[in-house]
């Protein structure tokens, strides 16, 4: 059980957000609103135990699709999406921490359109900054910055990474302790950290119909960020992660976090980053930094009273810059791929627009639609001969390739699924002269004075083919009866067992003999020469 090497799990801001509007609405507040303290606590005590029961109910079905070997799922994040995702979430977290930065007691904005609600309240209470908290925030981002790029510069000069976070923490500590800021200018401070592990109790599992709805999103979340982010300091460290361990690590984490009143967590973006920039490589730092947080808890705790607010929200805006510079990336893949470069900013858009969990549904659909569009214009090949070689280069590259007159090679490059059998259909009907009404002249691919001859002989190559459902077998049984119908000898080349057993089972076998299937389009081309020399002298043109 692990998480990504580097990863560190722990409370997420987008997922905070997500529980806080559940936790809202499954116990709301009385009407009234005038609670007393014993009435307070108590709600807040129904609060607590419902975001344990989401923490259950997640990890609960984390564990499902683990049992279920579901973390293939993580395969349809493409690289565009893993990449808007996590750079959008990154801009939801940096603007979650923008009242605490300035100073700012807003209330918390949820649903679609958080993210410009919070910006607008932030914007309109701007005068209400408190200038205290501002000169805080502007001195620890003047501090941090320079430090994190100091640790990214000469990192391989550096023994240890300059610790500018823990040097941060304790100047401001120590400063609002000894100037009295919390009482004097009303800077935000922690304030006291219960100390010690709350007693294990199991949630109320009364509540998990109710929770069910809500929790499927957080999990998913959980997931589906947990394994972009992974997915990122793998490429750049090179190792490889299991999804399928992805999710049984969340899993166990959470339904045992949920036993000690916590609610869900998940890999975190800021703390991964600022474990990163510090030099963590292993899960050892991992481990490290657990040790540190249950010093916390049990000991150092008090120490923490004083620590300003603003400066945790320093530390987590700038540990996130790795997040932000991949946008950097973003005029490569334009150069490299338009439809990645849409698939990277609708999701980007919609992550930000909507929410973390729309937005990544949006970016996955978006992105398995552009691979089913690309299915459908994927152009059928014909092929010839490269001269002096053994090799079947496309006609339309035009360098020296040789044709039979009478042969059709073609290459269709694509899976032959519902989606793609008209295309097929009407491909090879323009290539090889095919209509319903009869016999037309068929299509070439050499230069346009050529002139076309009727088609005796086709070889179709299937390498390209990785898949075909029963609607696509189908037709390529009733291309075979057409082309037999039409005087036209088919051969197949390259099946491969998947495909070529899809055929069988679709009743090809009952059109063609097994004399008519090859395994490669060099044995399959030989063949249709021996056939065309039978019928009468051999001839080759050129197209150059």
């Amino acid at each position: 059980m692990q998480f990504g090497a580097v990863l560190a799990a722990g409370t997420f801001a987008v997922l905070s957000l997500m529980t806080g509007s559940a936790v809202e609405r499954l116990v709301p507040e009385p009407l009234g609103g005038n609670l007393s303290g014993i009435e307070r606590e108590q709600l807040d005590a129904q609060r607590v135990g419902a975001a344990a029961a989401m923490a259950f109910g997640s990890g609960a079905l984390m564990l499902g699709m683990f049992a279920l070997q579901l973390g293939v799922l993580s395969t349809f994040l493409s690289e565009p999406v893993v990449k808007a995702l996590t750079s959008g979430a990154a801009l939801h977290v940096l603007v979650s921490q923008l009242p605490s930065l300035l100073g700012l007691p807003l209330p918390r904005q949820i649903g679609c359109f958080a993210l410009f609600k919070t910006l607008a309240a932030v914007l309109t209470a701007l005068p209400r900054s408190n200038p205290a908290e501002l000169t805080i925030s502007a001195l620890s981002l003047a501090l941090l910055v320079p430090v994190k790029e100091l640790n990214v510069r000469f990192r391989d000069r550096l023994p240890t990474p300059i610790p500018g976070e823990i040097v941060m923490v304790l100047l401001a500590s120590v400063l609002c302790f000894t100037s009295s800021l919390d009482t004097r200018y009303n800077v935000q401070i922690v304030g006291l950290l219960p100390g010690g592990f709350p007693r294990p109790l199991l949630p109320n599992l009364a509540e998990l119909p109710r929770i069910v709805a809500d929790s499927l999103p957080v999990a998913l979340v959980t997931f589906a960020v947990s394994a972009s982010l992974a997915s990122i300091y793998a490429d750049k460290y090179s190792y490889t992660i299991d999804s399928n361990q992805e999710l049984l690590a969340h899993g166990v984490s959470n339904l045992i976090s949920s036993l000690f009143s916590c609610f869900p967590n998940s890999a975190t973006l800021a703390t991964t980053s600022l474990l990163v920039d510090a030099g963590g490589n292993t899960q050892l730092a991992g481990l490290f930094s657990c040790a540190v947080v249950l010093s916390v808890l049990l000991w150092l705790g008090p120490f923490f009273y004083y620590l300003p607010k603003a400066v945790l929200a320093c530390i987590n805006i700038s540990s996130m810059r790795q997040m932000f510079f991949q946008m950097q990336e973003l005029p490569q893949l334009w150069r490299i791929s338009r439809v990645d470069f849409a698939v990277w900013m609708v999701t980007w858009v919609a992550v930000v627009t909507l929410s973390v969990d729309l937005g990544l549904a949006v970016g996955v659909v978006f992105s398995m639609m552009t691979v089913v569009c690309r299915t459908q214009r994927v152009q059928c090949l014909a092929l010839g001969l490269a001269e002096g070689t053994e090799l079947y280069r496309p006609l339309r590259e035009r360098h020296k390739l040789l044709q039979v007159p009478g042969l059709c090679i073609l290459s269709y490059p694509t899976p032959l699924y519902f989606g793609t059998r008209g295309q097929f259909r009407r491909t090879l009907e323009r290539h090889l002269g095919l209509r319903e009404g009869g016999k037309e002249t068929p299509k070439t691919d050499g230069p346009p004075d050529a002139v076309a001859e009727p088609i005796r002989v086709v070889v179709l190559d299937c390498s390209g083919i990785t898949f075909a459902d029963a609607a696509g077998a189908r037709e390529v049984v009733q291309l075979s009866r057409r082309c037999r119908d039409a005087g036209i000898h088919l051969l197949l080349a390259q099946c491969n067992a998947s495909v070529l057993g899809t055929l069988t089972q679709a009743g090809l076998l009952d059109r063609v003999t097994p004399e008519q299937l090859f395994v490669s389009v060099q044995d399959a081309a030989a063949h249709a020469l021996e056939r065309l020399e039978s019928a009468g002298p051999k001839s080759c043109t050129v197209w150059v």
